[in-house]
């Protein structure tokens, strides 16, 4: 009876560890799942949350904290995008700053991660960080390359940021998809 107790107490922990969300948001805190046993934490102040409504979504907002801005959705389980997510949100992102150029600079993925780093317009730099799950989800930019800078290093030891930093950027974000959804059509119910 031991051997099945612990079997199932093994099991358990490991469907637990594979659930654990890449990204949440705890009291100040954004945290990113690294591998099953690491979190990275960045703290945040200032912050200001919206949440977004949409009938094909189960829980979404937006967060813009100092130099940070996250959109995050999570779609219902019969939900399927009509394209690429992270396409959508750099096109929307484009056309609300107004840029009329976004060079990209450096691209890596990890795992359930995409770093990307832009040039808007020649003048400065934005770093997008894009996790996905299951049915969720997250765009964040970086208007000041710290936290893109640290989470990356995480995954990629030997990294090194090698762009200017944006010492300040008064660019205000106000990216939704989720907002957006009824005049673009982002997602859908599935087929």
């Amino acid at each position: 009876m031991g051997m099945v107790k612990d079997a199932l107490k093994s099991l358990f922990k490991t469907i637990t560890i594979l659930s654990r969300p890449y990204f949440s948001l705890e009291e100040n805190e954004l945290k990113f799942k690294v591998d099953t046993d690491t979190f990275f934490k960045f703290p945040i102040t200032n912050v200001e949350t919206k949440t977004r409504y949409d009938s094909y979504i189960f829980e979404a907002y937006t967060l813009c904290a100092d130099s940070i801005y996250v959109e995050y959705i999570h779609t219902d389980a019969d939900v399927a995008w009509n394209g690429q997510a992270l396409g959508y949100f750099i096109s929307l992102l484009k056309e609300k700053i107004e840029a009329k150029n976004m060079e990209l600079l450096e691209k890596y993925e990890f795992n359930h991660y995409e770093f990307l780093t832009y040039k808007i317009d020649d003048s400065y730099i934005l770093n997008i960080i894009y996790i996905y799950e299951v049915t969720k989800d997250i765009f964040v930019v970086d208007k000041k390359s710290e936290l893109y800078e640290n989470l990356l290093k995480n995954f990629k030891k030997d990294y090194e940021y090698k762009f200017e930093k944006n010492e300040d950027v008064t660019l205000d974000i106000n990216v939704s998809l989720v907002k957006n959804n009824a005049m673009n059509s982002y997602f859908n119910i599935s087929n």
